[in-house]
């Protein structure tokens, strides 16, 4: 009678060895860089096909539990930066800079509830330049930022970024557009 049991439980062992050499051999996890920078989770190719997180995308992710939904929103954001009246994008390394953040929203096809616009030095250091609640935005709307001056002590890549908190649930912000400042040397 041990017998059975140790030829079942070799049989079954057998099986599921089998089959997770088989599930391995069909999926391979992979690097995945975005825009130059490398994701932590990184990919996986399935059966021949490149699975990337959606999280990942810089867009507003909504799950649907009951219904096991997917929804990913990536609206149309167009940033413009004015010193003064004067619109810029790469700049001298003058130090203290006084300036706004202009940005365009188009397409956006769900609800959020505030908006965050901050800028990160090439040293990755953060600092937020505005925070708002909004209510019923619409698809389309404009933001402008209160006058910030900043400090550009170094030559290098600035990144300005955008970001949504979306309305469902009590989610964080999430980036959804950059703009790099080229502060040169």
């Amino acid at each position: 009678m041990n017998w059975r049991r140790v030829a079942v439980l070799v049989l079954a062992f057998s099986l599921a060895g089998g089959s997770m050499l088989f599930a391995d051999s069909a999926t391979q996890k992979v690097k995945l860089y975005m825009d130059g920078r490398e994701v932590e989770d990184g990919g996986y190719v399935i059966d021949g096909k490149t699975y990337v997180p959606v999280r990942e995308l810089e867009g507003l992710v909504e799950y649907d539990e009951a219904t096991k939904k997917v929804n990913y929103y990536k609206p149309n954001v167009h940033i413009f930066l004015f010193k003064g009246k004067d619109v810029f994008s790469d700049i001298e390394k003058t130090g203290k800079l006084k300036f706004s953040v202009f940005s365009q929203i188009d397409n956006l096809r769900t609800e959020i509830s505030a908006i965050r616009v901050a800028i990160t030095a090439p040293d990755g250091t953060s600092r937020t330049i505005q925070t708002k609640d909004v209510k019923d935005t619409g698809s389309n709307f404009y933001f402008v930022t209160d006058d910030y001056t900043y400090d550009f002590k170094t030559a290098g890549q600035y990144t300005l970024g955008f970001y949504m908190k979306p309305a469902a649930g009590n989610s964080d912000f999430v980036l959804v557009s950059e703009k790099s400042i080229n502060v040169l040397k």
